[in-house]
């Protein structure tokens, strides 16, 4: 392990390139933790890099807590208003509860019975852009099939999806000039609003979507309700669309993945588990320390920020071997690209079979993916992100 001051790593402009996963191997390789003074998070912030680390920080036995905030800027000083509320930022009872509440709604049996409609989608989609000109996936599809899905969950009808597609586009990659007409804040603050409308009808006519099942929940309060929404739409929508871009990505540039899988060779399971690992679009995740902790021999008091990177731990070359590949049957494959312990995503299930529909629906109607132009990268440090993607479609 080696200590190391470095520069702001919660600096958007060092992630929209390639560069950045030279550097992260190189942290990882050497278990680096690296100290980031303040800047972007008011009070600086300790990062981890190596799978062992990022698994160790974020393990259910570690004394770290998500409450006061999963993301560069916050610290116990400086929290996360919805800290306790949002599943996503709470811990012990108030996160039982939520994943139990919200739990069967995003399960594997859910997921399957949501399955033909993510074919729907795929086959929609794809008719549109067969052999047709350029198409640009970060935008032309990678956003359109986790939004149908995530919206019909959360019984948003259809009129508002490309509403909340574009507030989910601002509130995460609003560092990015693409989306410099709205702040996150006022994304997030958007997004509120409707579900505050949204909730108001469920009250008056409750269906079987999450809205529903959560307004008849008397424990919890509207501001619960407002903010749990904004999690599952944004958390099912903004990774999981970067995990479908890079599908695509691979497709075009991995040489006969597309026939792989269509006559079996490659698994489909294995396949999506290998985009998760090469895409790791969460970028990272934070905690802070609630008691006095030693990680990689820095010992550090209660209250320290500290940040786990996944795509780094996820490239770790002690874990993976060559892990800049893409390797249609690795196995094992121990990405954390869900995360790890407690907070392992809730729609793990989902996402990985609207990914499955997508691989396995692409292989069957497509003959080649053309890359036209090398894909650039949002200038964000949430997601690790596709910002455009061109290629061109031949059916079969």
């Amino acid at each position: 392990m080696q200590t190391t001051n470095a520069v702001d790593l919660g600096d958007p402009d060092l992630y929209t390139t390639l560069d950045r996963h030279l550097r992260w191997r190189e942290l990882a390789a050497r278990d680096a933790m690296v100290w980031s003074e303040p800047g972007s998070s008011p009070g600086g912030f300790w990062s981890v890099f190596s799978h062992r680390a990022c698994a160790e920080v974020l393990a259910p036995s570690a004394p770290f807590t998500s409450e006061y905030g999963m993301m560069i800027g916050f610290d116990r000083e400086h929290p996360d208003n919805s800290g306790g509320q949002m599943m996503v930022v709470s811990e012990q009872a108030q996160h039982r509860k939520l994943r139990k509440l919200v739990g069967p709604l995003l399960s594997r049996a859910a997921a399957r019975k949501l399955s033909e409609r993510v074919r729907t989608e795929v086959l929609g989609v794809l008719g549109r852009v067969l052999d047709g000109e350029v198409c640009d996936v970060a935008t032309a599809i990678g956003p359109r099939i986790p939004a149908a899905v995530v919206c019909e969950i959360l019984g948003v009808p259809a009129e508002d999806e490309d509403m909340l597609i574009d507030l989910t586009n601002h509130a995460f990659g609003g560092e990015d000039e693409l989306f410099d007409g709205m702040t996150p804040r006022q994304a997030h603050t958007e997004i509120l609003v409707y579900f505050d409308e949204l909730i108001t009808a469920r009250r008056a006519r409750p269906g079987d979507d999450l809205v529903s099942t959560l307004v008849t929940d008397d424990e919890l309060t509207t501001d619960d309700v407002l903010l749990n929404c904004d999690n599952v739409l944004i958390g099912g929508n903004e990774t999981t669309r970067h995990a479908i871009t890079g599908a695509v990505h691979a497709f075009a540039t991995v040489p006969g993945l597309l026939g792989a899988v269509r006559d079996g060779s490659a698994d489909v399971d294995t396949v999506v588990d290998e985009v998760l690992r090469w895409t790791s679009p969460a970028m990272h995740v934070l905690r802070v320390s609630t008691g006095e902790v030693t990680i990689n021999g820095q010992d550090l008091p209660p209250g320290t920020p500290v940040v786990a990177w996944l795509p780094a731990a996820n490239r770790d070359p002690a874990v993976f071997d060559d892990p800049d590949a893409f390797l249609p049957g690795r196995k094992p494959n121990r990405h954390i690209a869900f995360g790890h312990g407690m907070h392992h995503c809730l729609g793990s299930a989902l996402a990985r079979i609207e990914l499955a529909v997508v691989v396995r629906e692409l292989a069957e109607r497509v003959s080649r993916v053309e890359l036209l132009r090398e894909p650039t990268w949002l200038r964000a440090v949430v997601v690790q992100g596709y910002r455009e993607l061109p290629v061109r479609f031949t059916g079969r």
